[in-house]
């Protein structure tokens, strides 16, 4: 009616307008408002409308239309204001469901309305409002109304967006809410242009509130997965609502809101209470859900490696500084290796900063009991290169030594383990205990592209004289066919090249007439091929199958040389105190002590003592025992061997220390004679920087004595 009455108007003020118009033009007109006045039909109703607008600006009142049409809608939207106005007491009443539902239909039948009105005044709209650019379109013109006299009054825009808040955090709280109630009135919200002044800066304040006080009540009731979890799901949840209902513009300052209050303010406190039980569990999902949570929020990042490094240095510093657990530490570290290397790759995305402060980390800790390490994990590596060792398939010997190579990376005194190393190889080759001259190799070939040529030499040596002295026990079968007097006893010699091998201490003992002449056979072969070498014997390492006759039947027994020496004797007799088998085989005591042991008190029993028990002590006796039973026919007694004594564990270290003293030197002289002057602190970091051990600093005033007294 409004509209029609609006051309209408515009008609009957046509004589001040029509002057300079044609008659045809004024019939037209005339006939244009008859036909709206008279129309029944919804359609015709719209094109004649239409039309009539057509016409009207085609008698150029556009600007009076266009004047006129925009009282008509204020006047249409200032009713409708005034109907929320209008029953104060009935607003007060409602609930803010109601109050939203009520609003919503408001804002939907404005946007219906512009809508038809655009439609009919599409030609005023495309013509003049677009002809003239200060002017908004017929659209903007209509949210342009509805901002100013319904959104911006006061009342009704608090308890709109009251009552939108209201609605979100009932959702928040878990409660069901209608979506697109809410996703239709912030779309009015910021298609009218206020949705940051009006709503989101409430919103926020209030998302700030909310999960303030839920992070400080949660860190308190849950542990730390189920807050990792809760907070997890209401990112989730957060990210939904910007997807169902809220502007995308809210996206970024909600998300950060969230991300701070739940995360930000508690990340030390989440650290503290949840790291370690984490990483101990090895809870993987939760480990990665955490560094993908942290890596969210400014400064998580860096906090969470600062821990990690801290957790990785106390837990490794109990394993290598708790002497109780030397027996399983090298085992310990590798799994610890693992793991650690699971949590990097797996829960912190291959993050190169966490790999790399886990590796300073392990260098830290394994560092801090010098030298012990070391030792260990070259005794590690000997259990898995003796044979007998039945744990792995030759492939998962290999990745084993790759681990181990992975651990011994890390420790400052390699010098350390390459004695130890060197000793239980020597064993190893000259007791034929190696389980595989490959697996040998390969970590011969590890070591080498670990540490140089240098740190290999000697070891590479070894197995050259060993290779070596096969071609020689060759010829010297071929020798021995050629003898006139060739001995019963079958011996096989391994010669060592002093420089290579650990140093043995020389040990006279008692041997067989036989075992002698034979020696000196052997002696008079090698000499005659190599002139101006000495031989040393070194019965230490020597070993023998020993043919024997029990009740049960004939065995044969590989023993060592000592053990050898024991069990002859009872060729001569029934039975032998201590004092006369030290005496008859000139093996020192405490070495003689073990042999013993290891006869009368083993598994393989082919002595008894008297009396009975598991240490020997003086006074014992002991005799050949007929009784002797073993399911084998060639039973093993020579693994005495390949235990390393207290003393050889000390002589080891001592040589190392030793050797280190002499480094220690060398280096301050090439120093003092490279720099003529320099002060201590100067000398001391020049020492750092040359030597490949931990130098101590009392060390060097040995040195200046020395340099002293080569100047």
């Amino acid at each position: 009616r409004s509209l029609k009455k609006l051309v209408i108007k515009n008609f009957k003020d046509r004589p001040k307008l029509s002057e300079n118009y044609t008659e045809d033009t004024w019939l037209k007109l005339r006939g244009a408002v008859n036909a709206i006045q008279n129309s029944t039909s919804i359609k015709y109703n719209l094109e004649e409308l239409y039309q009539a607008v057509e016409n009207l600006c085609s008698y150029k009142v556009s600007p009076t239309l266009y004047k006129q049409l925009r009282q008509v809608c204020e006047d249409h939207v200032q009713a409708q204001i005034y109907l929320f106005r209008e029953y104060p007491f009935t607003i007060i009443s409602l609930d803010n469901l109601s109050f939203l539902k009520r609003m919503n239909r408001c804002w939907q039948d404005h946007c219906r309305q512009t809508i038809m009105i655009r439609s009919i005044f599409l030609f005023l709209d495309r013509t003049y409002v677009l002809q003239n650019s200060l002017l908004p379109s017929i659209w903007d013109t209509g949210l342009e109304l509805f901002r100013t006299h319904i959104v911006s009054d006061t009342a009704v825009q608090k308890r709109t967006v009251d009552g939108i808040l209201e609605q979100i955090e009932r959702e928040r709280n878990g409660e069901t809410v209608d979506r697109s109630l809410l996703r239709s009135l912030l779309g009015m919200l910021s298609d009218l242009q206020v949705y940051k002044e009006a709503f989101e800066e409430k919103f926020l304040n209030e998302t700030n509130r909310l999960y303030a006080a839920e992070g400080q009540r949660l860190m308190q009731e849950r542990d730390v997965p189920e807050y990792l979890h809760h907070v997890a799901r209401r990112l989730e949840e957060e990210n939904d609502r910007i997807v169902s209902y809220l502007d995308q513009s809210t996206q970024k300052p909600l998300i950060s809101c969230v991300e701070k209050q739940l995360l930000g303010e508690h990340m030390t406190a989440v650290l503290h209470k949840g790291l370690s039980t984490l990483l101990d569990e090895n809870r993987v999902t939760e480990l990665a859900l955490l560094y993908q949570l942290f890596s969210k929020v400014k400064g998580g990042l860096p906090i969470l490696l600062q821990f990690w490094r801290e957790y990785i240095k106390s837990f490794g510093s109990e394993i290598v500084c708790t002497p109780e657990k030397d027996k399983d530490m090298v085992q310990e570290l590798l799994d610890f290796k693992d793991k650690m290397d699971n949590v990097a790759h797996n829960c912190f995305a291959h993050n190169e900063g966490f790999i790399n402060a886990m590796k300073e980390a392990f260098e830290t800790f394994i560092n801090k009991r010098p030298n012990k390490p070391a030792e260990l994990i070259a005794k590690y590596v000997d259990s898995k290169l003796r044979a007998g060792n039945k744990e792995a398939t030759e492939e998962e010997l290999e990745r084993i030594l790759d681990k181990i190579m992975i651990i011994f990376r890390f420790i400052h005194g390699k010098d350390v383990f390459e004695a130890f190393y060197k000793k239980d190889l020597a064993k190893r080759l000259l007791v034929g205990k190696s389980a595989s001259v490959d697996a040998e190799k390969s970590m011969l070939s590890k070591l080498k592209h670990e540490c140089g040529a240098a740190f290999t030499s000697k070891l590479e040596g070894m197995f050259k004289d060993m290779e070596l002295s096969k071609d020689i026990m060759i010829q010297f079968k071929q020798y021995m066919q050629n003898q006139s007097d060739p001995s019963n006893i079958e011996l096989t010699v391994n010669i060592l090249t002093m420089g290579y091998w650990p140093s043995y201490t020389p040990m006279e003992v008692h041997l067989p007439t036989e075992m002698v002449k034979l020696q000196e056979v052997f002696k008079l072969f090698y000499l005659g091929k190599h002139s101006g070498r000495k031989l040393q014997w070194q019965p230490t390492l020597g070993h023998a199958v020993l043919k024997a006759e029990f009740k049960e039947g004939k065995k044969e027994v590989q023993v060592s040389l000592f053990q050898t020496l024991v069990l002859l004797m009872f060729n001569e007799g029934e039975e032998f105190s201590i004092e006369e088998i030290r005496t008859a085989s000139g093996i020192e005591e405490g070495e003689l002590r073990r042999t013993l042991q290891s006869l009368a008190c083993g598994k393989a029993r082919v002595l008894n003592k008297t009396p009975r028990g598991k240490d020997v002590e003086d006074g014992d006796r002991f005799n050949f025992n007929m009784d002797f039973k073993h399911k084998l026919f060639r039973i093993k007694i020579n693994q005495i061997q390949m235990k390393e004594t207290v003393e050889e564990q000390v002589s080891t270290t001592e040589r190392v220390f030793q050797d280190r003293q002499y480094q220690i030197d060398a280096a301050v002289v090439r120093i003092m004679k490279m720099r003529k002057t320099l002060s201590h602190n100067l000398l001391v970091s020049e020492l750092y920087n040359q030597l490949k051990f931990p130098v101590k600093v009392i060390n060097t005033f040995i040195c200046y004595n020395l340099y002293y007294c080569i100047h």
